[in-house]
């Protein structure tokens, strides 16, 4: 039997008969006319080979076959109904959901970290899966199979959608014994030893050289246009910098603030405002149009917002 050419509806009224035993009461529940109802029961013979109502002298009984399919096509018809059913709810407080959540070290630590703290409050069950940018693709976002990827982004599909988490300045950190630690000028940020710590997007990254300046982002572009440039040591796109800071006395690491703030309790760590504008980057949480709707998701999209707000971002 191809199910392509049977009326589905055929099935509200075989549940309906089978409850109500008796053609009139059918199509009373269902408010149609007693002869399309009785149009429905013929239709259902046809369909099946089999009467599914009989005359008893107790009234109308069903066949051995119909009282099989009974269960069947309540649990068939109930199957529909919760899929079909539209969710305007989400229980944090008891959902088991796990969210899969693209984000650099940066975003993991000032952003991720906290927010773990307040799933913990509200959604004690839910889960969450960090991926590195490296571990992910457009397409994967795409597909929905990553809930959502925050970072900063040179560019977007246009089919996202996407949500400005924050704007972060830049702030240099330095080891104790940087000679200048009392006085960052920029002829002593020039004449130092530098950390550069960046990875921007999705996917995976490229290899980095000095000779790459047009590549090398928001602080040497800075310097660019000042007609200087920074002697870079060490290329990374790890943002937990602090133990090659105090491994040397003249690198210094210019990051995003947000990230160097969870510096500055730390002994031997220093930070400092950087000697030169920088323009600020945005940091933006993305998410695919296959998503956009679901209702856990515009939860935690939501959590994220509020979080996001409350995390310093200045010195």
């Amino acid at each position: 039997m191809n199910v392509k050419r049977i009326d589905l509806n055929l099935l509200v009224y075989l549940n309906t008969l089978l409850k109500e035993r008796s053609v009139s009461r059918a199509a009373e529940k269902l408010g149609i006319t007693q002869p399309a109802m009785s149009n429905a029961l013929r239709r259902l013979r046809d369909l099946l080979g089999d009467p599914i109502l009989v005359r008893t002298s107790s009234g109308m009984a069903p066949t051995e076959r119909a009282t099989k399919m009974e269960p069947l096509v309540v649990e068939a018809l109930s199957r529909a109904e919760l899929a079909l059913q539209p969710v305007d709810h989400f229980e944090a407080a008891t959902s088991s959901r796990t969210f899969r959540i693209m984000a650099s070290d940066y975003i993991e630590t000032t952003l991720i970290a906290p927010l773990l703290g307040r799933l913990n409050e509200v959604a004690p069950h839910v889960t969450l899966d960090i991926l590195t940018p490296s571990d992910a693709s457009f397409a994967d976002l795409e597909r929905g199979e990553i809930d959502m990827a925050i970072n900063r982004f040179d560019h977007l599909p246009d089919s996202f959608h996407q949500k400005s988490i924050w704007r972060d300045n830049f702030s240099c950190l330095m080891g104790a014994e940087h000679p200048a630690l009392d006085a960052l000028t920029l002829d002593a940020y020039l004449a130092s030893k530098h950390i550069w710590v960046s990875k921007t997007g999705i996917g995976v990254g490229t290899g980095m050289s000095p000779k790459y300046s047009q590549k090398l982002g928001w602080v040497d572009e800075a310097l660019a246009d000042l007609n200087e440039k920074r002697d870079i040591t060490l290329f990374t796109r790890n943002y937990q910098v602090s133990n090659y800071l105090l491994s040397s006395k003249k690198l210094i690491a210019t990051l995003p603030t947000r990230a160097a703030l969870l510096w500055k309790d730390t002994p031997g760590i220093y930070l400092a405002k950087p000697p030169f504008p920088i323009v600020p980057i945005e940091i933006k949480m993305a998410w695919s149009p296959v998503l956009h709707h679901n209702i856990a998701h515009k939860w935690l999209r939501e959590e994220i917002k509020v979080l996001a707000a409350t995390i310093k971002g200045s010195l």
